[in-house]
């Protein structure tokens, strides 16, 4: 699994040169599905005002809308097919690169568990857009969807027998199929998204601003190159011809062709329950929980505010000191990224009280071990650097270089800017280089954002004034960028040695 996300981690930086770090759109493959759904609610009531819930008006209604209006109804009409296609796409690939980065077990379960169902909620919600066109392919659709309803023991009359011929259908058959499209599954969509997000705190569901436009510049481009067009007009007593499909949505129809419709139902339903019991089935080891240690907590709420994932709660205090609130950490739902450590006002390893502690903090590593791993750097050439660098760089990290001293933290969020005031000041240190996630891209959501805003002194708790900003680096890169940091090295040491000559530099 490291190979495969390592992998993926080289192909994203790719785009990271193209787009940017934080335009990336791999790092908003969710946020990208949701913001085509939102494009594909708006085109779906637009077509809707025009559409007639009728055997003999769906087909004539849509054909008029595509070519008699072809500059807004048919581009419109394009628009939201290929934004629904989009949406499989996005949330396809987000569903692999979350298993690939194994953001799917331990305290995650809930998010990758409520996730499951919404793929089939999203499928149904395109199947059953095709059949209000009511053209040879929908009448394909249809006859398909009722065979597979009709292998299970659920309905007494089989559902095909409403489409023996042209008689069999009303004029309240499109008017179900058109509540079912535009209000039915929304609704249930729009609700499971709020259930799939509901341990997030913080959840980005909007992708950036330029990668919205772009995405809706190139559907619409495409809209315009390869318009959406209908097959001829449904005939319930004739055999459908040659017939363009949508892959995204029904590909599932092909496969009951070839199989059957009860070997179909096994497939995907076996499918379906592997995948929602992954987080079971292959489970990664369960990390450290991060342990409030009460006599060093103030009750400030910088931990619980900082946390990606709600992990952590104010409560009332219960050790008799005069403060109102404590930490309270919620181990189900802690997945030991340390962030909160570096949120803690007391994390700093300035203190002299032996065993040292903070707050709230991770058994390992812990504050003892960052301030014993720091204390004074080993005799070697200088300029001598700190390197602080999260798991995500784990190989970067282990960096040969005689001057640099390592530190692989769990998440770059998790070191507490006292220790860089630390490390330069008391230590001995001659510079420190910050190394974490890609810009948008922390494995642990918020870890990199909220250590460049606490260096930059808008989040607490801030790096002091004191610190000479020229004597830090920070380097935002994926897995397998080591030549990146070594670079960002480099340019520290060189600014340093610049300083000592006299001609000072700027930061990396």
């Amino acid at each position: 699994m490291k190979a495969a996300a390592r992998a993926l981690a080289r192909g994203e930086a790719l785009l990271s040169r193209a787009f940017g770090q934080a335009g990336n759109p791999f790092h908003h493959l969710g946020a990208l599905c949701i913001y085509c759904f939102w494009i594909a609610l708006v085109t779906g009531i637009y077509l809707f005002v025009f559409y007639a819930t009728s055997i003999e008006g769906s087909w004539a209604s849509v054909e008029r809308l595509t070519h008699g209006q072809w500059y807004a109804g048919g581009v419109m009409r394009s628009l939201h097919r290929y934004a629904s296609d989009a949406a499989v796409l996005f949330l396809l690939g987000h569903v692999l690169r979350e298993f690939v980065r194994g953001r799917y077990t331990g305290a995650r379960w809930f998010s990758w568990f409520t996730g499951v169902p919404l793929v089939w909620l999203v499928l149904w919600f395109g199947i059953s857009g095709y059949w209000m066109v009511w053209d040879q392919l929908a009448q394909y659709v249809a006859l398909s969807t009722a065979r597979l309803f009709d292998a299970l023991p659920v309905f007494t009359d089989p559902m095909s027998r409403n489409f023996l011929d042209n008689a069999s259908l009303s004029d309240r058959f499109f008017t179900l199929i058109a509540f079912i499209h535009l209000v039915g599954l929304p609704i249930f969509l729009v609700l499971g998204i709020w259930f799939h997000l509901l341990r997030i705190r913080l959840p980005r569901i909007n992708p950036p601003r330029a990668l919205m436009a772009g995405s809706l510049l190139a559907m619409l481009l495409l809209s315009l190159l390869q318009p959406a067009l209908s097959h001829a007009p449904a005939d319930l007593e004739r055999v459908p011809g040659a017939l363009a499909l949508d892959w995204f949505y029904l590909a599932i129809f092909p496969l009951q062709d070839g199989i059957g419709a009860l070997p179909t139902w096994l497939l995907l339903g076996g499918a379906t329950l592997v995948l929602a019991a992954l987080p079971w089935l292959w489970p990664a080891p369960r990390p450290a929980v991060a342990v409030v240690h009460l006599p060093d907590c103030t009750g400030c709420g910088y931990c619980a505010e900082d946390c990606p994932y709600g992990a952590i709660d104010m409560v009332p205090r219960t050790d008799g000191r005069n403060l109102a609130l404590q930490a309270e950490v919620d181990a189900a739902m802690c997945v030991g990224c340390g962030i909160c450590v570096g949120s803690c006002p007391s994390s700093s390893p300035l203190r002299r009280q032996q065993p040292l502690h903070s707050g709230i903090e991770l058994p390992e590593p812990s504050l003892q071990w960052l301030r014993e791993a720091i204390v004074a750097p080993p005799p070697g050439p200088q300029p001598r650097i700190l390197l602080a660098a999260c798991a995500c760089a784990a190989e970067a990290a282990r960096v040969s270089d005689a001057g640099v001293v390592a530190l692989e933290l769990p998440c770059i969020g998790l070191l507490p800017p006292a220790a860089v005031d630390y490390a330069l000041r008391s230590a001995g240190f001659d510079g420190v280089a910050i190394s974490g996630c890609a810009i948008g891209d922390c494995l642990h959501r918020y870890g990199e954002r909220w250590t460049i805003e606490r260096v930059a002194r808008e989040r607490p708790p801030m790096l002091r004034e004191r610190v000479p900003r020229e004597r830090l680096s920070l380097s935002w890169n994926k897995r397998g960028e080591e030549a990146a940091l070594a670079r960002a090295i480099a340019a520290l040491r060189a600014s340093l040695q610049a300083q000592e000559r006299g001609h000072p530099g700027g930061p990396a």
